[in-house]
């Protein structure tokens, strides 16, 4: 399956702001040593010759983008959608699981309930689809807030889109 992730970097430049966030996505792929995979591959929003991922599937995105500008603004708010929406999906499972089930049933996971439970807790992979520039998942608001806030001044806080399949 294909999903759009998100990374927020620190960057002066889109250039630098898309080298920074093709490290987070590596890491995110196990490319980098002492890394874990979450996801299969990724493709960034610069790579013209494919015609199954990126701008193929997803349509014109943006390389990168301020998100202080009207494109990155709504990648971010794209992205915080998605996030709460697949947060409160995987909670939704979660309380079904426990209203419907017993520990037992629980316990030999009927119904994907220790799936669900996984997915609630988990901070990388297909439940998450914002990532700081360590490769860390942006799972509330509070931690959202405070990587747009301390943004040095001599910086811009950029977002970066990466087509991912897992």
């Amino acid at each position: 399956m294909h999903m759009i992730i998100y990374s927020l970097v620190e960057a002066s430049t889109a250039d630098e702001a898309l080298s920074t966030g093709k490290t987070v996505f590596d890491r995110l792929v196990g490319a980098e040593p002492h890394s874990c995979a979450v996801f299969d591959y990724y493709v960034t929003f610069d790579e013209e010759d494919t015609t199954v991922a990126e701008k193929a599937r997803w349509g014109d995105l943006p390389t990168a983008a301020p998100v202080t500008s009207d494109e990155g603004e709504e990648l971010l708010e794209r992205a915080w959608e998605t996030t709460t929406e697949t947060f409160q999906r995987n909670l939704n499972r979660v309380k079904q699981a426990l209203e419907e089930h017993n520990n037992d049933e629980i316990m030999r996971d009927e119904g994907l309930a220790r799936h669900a439970f996984q997915q609630v807790g988990a901070s990388r992979g297909p439940s998450i689809c914002l990532y700081d520039q360590h490769a860390t998942g942006i799972r509330h608001r509070g931690h959202l807030d405070h990587l747009l806030e301390a943004t040095d001044e001599r910086e811009t806080c950029w977002i970066v889109p990466a087509d991912v399949h897992f």
